[in-house]
């Protein structure tokens, strides 16, 4: 019986791991699960996992957690410290997908303990990977990655040098707005954005689809996780999401991972690795697909796509940046106060003015110094909002 904890248990890779695991109660011995503001989900699912210990990242929200799980015997705490410190119970497997910044300091906490974590939460190799796969290596933890396009990166290197790799393919459905006329663009509205046409997923990353920024912070995390050139990783547009990435090797073979639009193919690969078990997802019947297309992105309707390669090229702490703009920017569209289009300039601007002054991006990588950048960044994103506020 494998002792798990599960952060972002009430988001849609929470819930989709938690389908897996009640499929097999009798293997799983479940540590920790920590939500947000969706307090009867968290307490539903704490008792029927019978978890030790259920965490809100809500310190307003703690008098209802703690009323839904009276006299369960579920341990509750709410907050960032509290959400750190169930990280640090022992746990062999972990899920880290927290979304945003705020999943970094659980899953460095899980990796101290020598866990596996399985990560979803691409925001803390975009904003500390060298932090992590170092926490990683000194104590002797396995980082498994759980974002569909990297799991299928993962599964394509298996028996393979990294040597050999020429290049990384990743895919992009291209999102809600793919067939949007561009000068349309400027006018798309919050729910517009939040509908994806291949996958169920929450509306923070199902409106980063539309911007293509998930995908940005996904070729950060490419090169981060495997250790690729930013000029060995492509992106194409591939409306179907049934390839989720190819490995081109120096022999001009391409290895392509291929699967229904169902995060529960890449949550059961790490669940379950080394092995491969049977999961309860769609099976491909190739006749009936007949065709899978794909085409380059369009630079213009997706600006993320470059800034994501300039922080590349700037390492440091920009990636910090870059993660914490996007997601103020994004806030800002969500609550209305800015476009759709503007979320790019808003980013863009404040790299400029981060790469142009001395902000200490070149300092140490640590806990403290990516939560300073992120916090400075976070500051430069809303004075940029007021421009376009007033």
């Amino acid at each position: 019986m494998r002792k798990i904890s599960i952060f972002g248990a009430t988001g849609s890779i929470g819930q989709n791991t938690i389908d897996l695991i009640r499929r097999a109660p009798d293997d799983y011995d479940v540590v920790a699960l920590s939500g947000g503001a969706n307090i009867s989900q968290l307490a539903q699912d704490a008792i029927a996992l019978k978890a030790d210990v259920a965490v809100t990242a809500y310190d307003d929200q703690l008098p209802a957690l703690r009323a839904a799980l009276a006299g369960s015997g579920v341990t509750v705490a709410a907050g960032q410290a509290a959400l750190a410190e169930a990280a640090a119970r022992p746990a062999d497997w972990v899920m880290s997908a927290i979304v945003g910044a705020a999943g970094l300091a659980p899953g460095l906490e899980a990796l101290k303990q020598g866990a596996t974590l399985a990560l979803a939460n691409k925001e803390s190799l975009v904003c500390a990977g060298a932090l992590l796969l170092d926490t990683a290596r000194r104590h002797n933890a396995r980082l498994l990655p759980v974002d569909s396009e990297h799991s299928a990166v993962f599964q394509g290197l298996v028996g393979e040098d990294i040597s050999a790799v020429e290049r990384v393919v990743i895919t992009a459905s291209g999102g809600a707005f793919r067939d949007w006329p561009q000068e349309q663009l400027k006018t798309a509205t919050v729910a517009q954005a939040s509908s994806h046409p291949n996958w169920d997923m929450g509306q923070r990353i199902t409106i980063d689809s539309a911007s293509m920024f998930n995908k940005a912070l996904e070729v950060i995390e490419t090169r981060e996780f495997f250790g690729v050139a930013p000029e060995q990783i492509e992106v194409v547009v591939h409306p179907e999401s049934i390839v989720h990435a190819l490995v081109g090797f120096r022999d001009g073979a391409l290895m392509a991972h291929l699967g229904a639009p169902d995060m529960r193919h890449a949550i059961g690969y790490a669940l379950h690795w080394p092995e491969r078990r049977e999961l309860p997802v769609e099976r491909l019947d190739l006749a009936r697909l007949a065709q899978l297309t794909f085409r380059a992105p369009d630079p213009a309707r997706y600006p993320a796509l470059r800034l994501a390669y300039d922080v590349m090229d700037r390492g440091g702490l920009m990636g910090a940046v870059f993660n914490a703009a996007k997601e103020r920017a994004l806030d800002h569209f969500i609550a209305g106060r800015i476009g759709f289009l503007d979320m790019a300039a808003v980013v863009a601007r404040v790299l400029a003015q981060f790469d142009s002054a001395d902000r200490g991006l070149d300092e140490a990588m640590t806990l403290d110094t990516v939560s300073r950048t992120d916090h400075l960044a976070r500051m430069e994103a809303d004075n940029a909002i007021l421009d376009y506020v007033r």
